[in-house]
C-alpha cells in the first residue's frame, strides 16, 4: 500500500509544481496549513496527522529540506495513516504560490513582534472574527522552520500573529504540537465535533428493582450478622437513600444483587 501511495506522490509531486488537478477547491471555510522551510520530515507526517483529526487536508509545504519529504518513510510513519493529506499535499517554491487563493492570514509566533499584525492567542482571535473568509477565499495558517521560526517579512503580510499561551519558562514547542492546537481552536470555532459517546446508555433502575435490592440487602446483611433485625435503627433507610442518589442501572443492580448473593452463601458454608 505504501509503495502505491508513493508512486501517486511521484508523479504528483514535485518542487515548485503546485499539483495540476490536485488543486484545492476554496469553499467559503477552507483551510490551509502551510510550512515553510520545514527541515524535518517527522514533522510533516505529525502534522498531517494533527490536521486529519480536526477535519482539515490542505496542507502545502514551502521549500521543505527534502524534495521527496511526501514519501519519506518517517514522514509517513508519523502521519499515522493520515495519507490522504499527505497525497493531497504540494510543495511550492514560494509564499506567493502557498497563499494562492486565501484572503485572512494567521501567522505563528512565539515572541510578539515590534512592528507588525497584532499578536493574540488563538482562540482570542477566532472570537473577535466578525465573518468568515468569503467564497473564493479560506483562511491560511503559517508555520516557519523549526529552528529559526518565521521570518519577519513573512510575517508582516499577515493579518495576525497567532501565539498559543505557554510557560513563560519553556514556551518552545514542537510544530506539529502547534498546528495540533491551532486546528483544534479553529475546529471549536467552526461548530467542532460531536463527541462519540462509545458507551450505549444505560437504563436506569425502577423503584420495584430498586426495592427488590434492598430486600435482598437486608436478607443477606442479616445472614452476616451486621444487621440485628430486632434493632435495625436506620440502616436500610439509610442504603436506600444511597442508592437512590446513585441513580443504579438495571445492570448495577444485578451486580448488587449478585453481592448479596455470595455474601449470603458464604455465610451459610461458614455455619
Amino acid at each position: 500500500m505504501l509503495n502505491a501511495y508513493k508512486q501517486r506522490l511521484e508523479q504528483k509531486n514535485t518542487p515548485g509544481r503546485a499539483g495540476g488537478d490536485n488543486r484545492a477547491y476554496f469553499s467559503p471555510m477552507h483551510t490551509r496549513f502551510i510550512l515553510i522551510e520545514t527541515s524535518h520530515a517527522g514533522n510533516v507526517g505529525a502534522t498531517a496527522r494533527a490536521m486529519r483529526v480536526m477535519g482539515f487536508d490542505d496542507l502545502v509545504l514551502v521549500r521543505p529540506r527534502w524534495a521527496n519529504v511526501l514519501r519519506r518513510e518517517e514522514t509517513i510513519q508519523r502521519a499515522s495513516g493520515a495519507l490522504n493529506v499527505l497525497e493531497k499535499a504540494r510543495i511550492v517554491d514560494t509564499l506567493d504560490e502557498a497563499l494562492d487563493g486565501m484572503t485572512h492570514l494567521c501567522a505563528t509566533a512565539m515572541t510578539p513582534r515590534d512592528f507588525g499584525p497584532p499578536t493574540r492567542t488563538p482562540r482570542e482571535h477566532f472570537t473577535q472574527l466578525t465573518q468568515p473568509p468569503q467564497t473564493g477565499g479560506g483562511m491560511a495558517f503559517l508555520f516557519g522552520s523549526e529552528r529559526f521560526g518565521m521570518k519577519n517579512e513573512d510575517v508582516y503580510r499577515c493579518h495576525v500573529a497567532l501565539s498559543i499561551p505557554t510557560d513563560p519558562n519553556f514556551g518552545s514547542l514542537n510544530i506539529a504540537g502547534a498546528v495540533q492546537v491551532i486546528a483544534y481552536e479553529w475546529r471549536l470555532a467552526l461548530g467542532g465535533f460531536a463527541v462519540q459517546d462509545g458507551v450505549e446508555p444505560s437504563v436506569q433502575a425502577d423503584a420495584a428493582q430498586i426495592a427488590g435490592l434492598l430486600s435482598h440487602w437486608q436478607q443477606s446483611l442479616t445472614d452476616i450478622g451486621f444487621l440485628d433485625p430486632q434493632a435495625p435503627k436506620k440502616l436500610m433507610p439509610r442504603l436506600n437513600q444511597l442508592f437512590n442518589r446513585a441513580a443504579l442501572s438495571e445492570e448495577e443492580v444485578h451486580i448488587l444483587r449478585g453481592i448479596a448473593k455470595a455474601m449470603a452463601q458464604t455465610s451459610q458454608r461458614k455455619s
